[in-house]
């Protein structure tokens, strides 16, 4: 009788039905009051909230990740520590159901034809899923949570992610226009330090925000446009890509693009763009260092289009002036590691001028080395 009318009805009645149905059933007379409670629970989220067993999870705040490997192995990421949880699914129906009912939600699809779904739901929160023919230990489920007050550079500083004479330094580089690539590898904070830097911005700017899954909150600027891509169709129609938003954008007058992260061809057109006059652009990409960045630039932007190395190599070094890499600590906290100013291309290398480097017992300290590259501090009128 509760399933059929849930849809009917409001949270409150559809809870106040399974408690009175659980506290005065015979079969339960003897659970103890707290396995009452959580039985009451489990039936709520599992006859009306689409995450079932996971719903508590993704409601604690504390907990940045879920990942659900096939039905018996849960992991979350509470406080950046990672813990298995004792819960599990009854079968593999069931996860696939929460999945199908995710995908659904956001216009997606999932089945044997197309295994994969990476989207963003209303809460912001990013999910991707492998159906089980694909996942041999699936179905596969990852959600993402990103927290839902937006870090401030203050906080960085005060949990020692970054110093206080290198947050003011970036500051002033973004005010004065300078173009800032944000590396690090996965969960090393590069999305949560790209929002702490547009907050510096100055406010009469125009800005254009491209994302392959809107994670950014660009809160402090008015003069601000969003964009998403999208999927193509089941018949394989209607795709918008990175590349397709950051072409469009240049049409719209932008005095800023941040693109949230680069994967792929996107490089090009973000590369020409930081080329042609859009200074103070921001972006993050995957890497281990500011030079094996620099390579992994090169690699995509080869893969996209056929230049001479030397012509990749000139472009990538005219268009970005810094890049700030960040990094996940053996304590599972996240650090500014190094900013260093790409100063030339000599002799197959990048001429790397470094600013700060993060040392043991220390912290992120300035090398002694002064910025080279000042034009754009002394156009703006910042002083460092």
């Amino acid at each position: 009788m509760i399933n059929a009318r849930t849809e009917q009805i409001t949270d409150g009645e559809v809870l106040s039905l399974i408690e009175d149905f659980v506290l005065h059933d015979n079969r339960t007379q003897w659970y103890p009051y707290t396995e009452k409670k959580k039985l009451t629970t489990t039936v709520f989220n599992a006859t009306r909230r689409e995450l079932d067993i996971l719903q508590p999870y993704a409601d604690d705040n504390e907990v940045s990740e879920i990942m659900v490997n096939g039905t018996e192995k849960v992991f979350i990421e509470r406080k950046g520590r990672i813990e298995k949880l004792p819960i599990s699914f009854e079968s593999k129906e069931d996860l696939e159901e929460i999945i199908r009912r995710l995908a659904a939600k956001v216009h997606r699809e999932i089945n044997e034809l197309n295994p994969i779904v990476d989207a963003r739901l209303e809460d912001g929160s990013r999910i991707n899923a492998v159906y089980r023919n694909v996942a041999l230990n699936g179905p596969i489920l990852t959600i993402r949570k990103f927290p839902k007050k937006k870090i401030t550079m203050e906080e960085l500083i005060e949990k020692e992610s970054i110093s206080e004479e290198a947050s003011q330094f970036l500051k002033k580089l973004v005010i004065a226009g300078y173009n800032i690539f944000i590396s690090g590898g996965t969960s090393s904070g590069k999305t949560t330090f790209l929002n702490v830097l547009s907050d510096c911005i100055p406010k009469e700017e125009r800005v254009i925000v491209i994302e392959d899954s809107a994670e950014l909150q660009i809160t402090k600027i008015d003069n601000v446009i969003r964009m998403e891509t999208k999927n193509a169709n089941i018949q394989g129609k209607g795709e918008v890509s990175v590349r397709d938003l950051i072409k469009a954008s240049l049409r719209m007058r932008p005095d800023r693009i941040i693109v949230g992260e680069v994967r792929g061809g996107e490089v090009v057109d973000m590369i020409q763009a930081m080329n042609t006059g859009h200074d103070g652009s921001l972006s993050t990409g995957h890497g281990n260092s500011p030079e094996g960045m620099l390579r992994r630039l090169e690699a995509m932007f080869l893969s996209a289009a056929e230049f001479p190395m030397e012509a990749i190599r000139s472009q990538i070094m005219e268009a970005i002036d810094i890049i700030v890499h960040l990094g996940r600590m053996p304590d599972k906290t996240r650090k500014v590691l190094q900013i260093v100013e790409i100063t030339g291309y000599q002799d197959e290398k990048y001429m790397i001028n470094p600013l700060f480097q993060y040392k043991i017992h220390a912290g992120l300290i300035p090398t002694g080395k002064s910025l080279s590259n000042k034009i754009k501090l002394e156009i703006r009128g910042v002083e460092l």
